[in-house]
C-alpha cells in the first residue's frame, strides 16, 4: 500500500488460484510504486515462509520484495476489511492480493467481500494441469490424492501440496464420500 499524494485512495484486488500469477503482478505495481517514488509498505501473512523467507514476498518463480510479516490472522482475516477501507478513505492506494477460493472451490476468507469493495479487481487464472484449460480451482493433494472435505481450509504449500485446475478436472471428496472413487 502506498500514499497519494493530494489525490483519493481506492482498493485494489489481485484474485486468483495459485500459480495464476498474483505474486508476480502485486511485485510488479509495488516495483512501480517505488519507481514513481512512492512510499511503499508491504505487509505479509506470517504463516508464509515459503520460497523467500518470512521478509519477503516471493513469486513461484523466485522474483521478491520486501516484506512485514503480519503476526495474527485476526490482523489479515478480520480486521482487512474495514483496515483496508479506512486506508483507502485516508488517500491511500491499497493492493491485495490472494486466492479467491479454498481447496473445495469455495470462496476464501475476505476475498469475496474485498473484491466487492475494490474499485479495481483483477481475477488471473492458472492453466488446469489435467487438461490444459483455463484453471479456477485450487486442488490441494495429500498423498498425491484429493484432500478430504473436512481437511483444514488454510495450508500453506505450493507445488508439493497443490495443482490448478480447472472446474471439470478439480476434485474434493465430500464428507460422506469415499476419496477412492474420484481418482
Amino acid at each position: 500500500m502506498f500514499q497519494q499524494a493530494g489525490r483519493p485512495g481506492w482498493i485494489e484486488v489481485i484474485a486468483g488460484v495459485m500459480f495464476s500469477g498474483k505474486s508476480e503482478e502485486l511485485i510488479r505495481r509495488v516495483r512501480r510504486a517505488v519507481i514513481a517514488k512512492k512510499q511503499v509498505q508491504v505487509f505479509k501473512s506470517h504463516l508464509d515462509a515459503r520460497y523467500a523467507g518470512l521478509y519477503s514476498i516471493s513469486s513461484h518463480d523466485g522474483v521478491t520484495v520486501e516484506a512485514e510479516p503480519v503476526d495474527s490472522a485476526e490482523e489479515i482475516d478480520d480486521g482487512i476489511i474495514d483496515l483496508s477501507n479506512r486506508l483507502a478513505d485516508r488517500g491511500v492506494r491499497v493492493i491485495l492480493a490472494g486466492t479467491d477460493v479454498d481447496f473445495r472451490g469455495l470462496p476464501f476468507g475476505p476475498m469475496p467481500t474485498l473484491m466487492c469493495i475494490a474499485e479495481v479487481v483483477d481475477k488471473f487464472q492458472a492453466i488446469c494441469v489435467v487438461c490444459g484449460g483455463p484453471a479456477t480451482r485450487n486442488q490441494r493433494l495429500v498423498n498425491d490424492k484429493p484432500a478430504p472435505w473436512n481437511s483444514p481450509t488454510i495450508m500453506v504449500g505450493g507445488r508439493e501440496s497443490y495443482e490448478a485446475r480447472c472446474r471439470h478436472c478439480h476434485r474434493v471428496p465430500r464428507q460422506d464420500e469415499d476419496q477412492t472413487a474420484l481418482l
